[in-house]
């Protein structure tokens, strides 16, 4: 900012004390020495004239010092000013590097909570499925071994009876549980006929054939052979469901504290990024300042150097 105006008043205002006194301080010695008086108003006058000299003298001298400060900190205002333009051009790039590399791990992990997203799901439908499998699974088990050990039981009833010439069996309950599977079973035609002719005779009852106990044991050894099978299979369907699931139930664990973690990350990456963001508008914009007022500075201190060289010489 220009000072000519308060220098050209300073000089001004000099000007016309040094004319005043000089004219009032005349015409105060006249005045005494026709009135023979020690003090007069015009003496009055001449102090007071007096003291704003030595006030615009020390005005002056505060121009002065202020002037002196200002063309200090003309000298020192280029490696001021440097320094805070050159650390900020270094600052510049690394916050770019940096906002980058944060953007970019942001943006990885948003990509990562989609996947582990999109793993948890499937893992949690792949127990549902798995768990369907195995529910209708146990229901064809629990009928299949139903029936089988209803017919082994049976047959458990029948084999001693006919062995025993117990009387009056085919009048039994078991019996009608032979009758159904000598329809139901497979077996070779020639056996299906002679237990169904031998379940089907109207005669009193007469000592069966070993032929029917033949039929009827093997028969029995079948069936718990297929119960047996049955089982097995059944037990190592009910290992490996009970494996899928703890396998998938341990992945969804760990998908989930994945996913915890990571909106965690997510989080505070985007608060970094807005104040990373924040931080380079604002060092961006300091630099801006920084170059144009050391440019304007050039002129500034110039213009102050004629201004007072201007100044000394009046």
């Amino acid at each position: 900012v220009s000072c000519a105006p308060d220098i050209e008043a300073t000089m001004a205002a000099r000007a016309v004390v040094a004319v005043l006194l000089f004219c009032i301080a005349g015409h105060a010695e006249a005045v005494e020495a026709q009135s023979g008086l020690s003090v007069n108003p015009i003496r009055k006058v001449v102090t007071m004239l007096q003291n704003m000299q030595k006030k615009i003298a020390a005005e002056g001298s505060k121009k002065e010092k202020m002037f002196d400060q200002y063309m200090c900190y003309c000298s020192n205002a280029d490696e001021t000013l440097g320094k805070s333009i050159a650390d900020a051009e270094k600052k510049i790039p690394r916050l770019q590097s940096a906002l980058g590399e944060d953007a970019a791990l942001k943006k990885q992990l948003e990509a990562d909570l989609e996947q582990h997203k999109a793993d948890r799901a499937a893992a949690k439908e792949a127990i549902a499925k798995a768990t369907e499998i195995r529910n209708k699974e146990a229901g064809v088990y629990a009928k299949e071994s139903g029936d089988l050990k209803t017919n082994i039981a049976a047959l458990a009833k029948a084999i001693p009876a006919i062995e025993n010439g117990m009387s009056g069996f085919l009048q039994t309950n078991t019996a009608g549980v032979l009758r159904s599977l000598s329809i139901s079973l497979n077996m070779s035609p020639v056996d299906r006929e002679m237990l169904t002719s031998f379940l089907s005779s109207k005669s009193g009852y007469a000592p069966a054939s070993g032929e029917i106990l033949g039929i009827l044991k093997t028969m029995q050894d079948e069936m718990n052979a297929d119960l047996t099978d049955a089982t097995n299979t059944e037990n190592a369907a009910i290992a490996s469901f009970e494996e899928l699931k703890a396998a998938k139930s341990k992945e969804i664990d760990a998908l989930s504290k994945a996913i915890e973690s990571k909106l965690t990350r997510v989080g505070e990456l985007g608060v970094k990024v807005a104040e990373q963001i924040n931080e380079l508008d604002d060092t961006k914009e300091d630099l801006a300042e920084s170059e144009k007022f050391l440019a304007d500075l050039d002129v500034n201190c110039e213009n102050k150097r004629k201004e007072w060289s201007v100044y000394q010489k009046r």
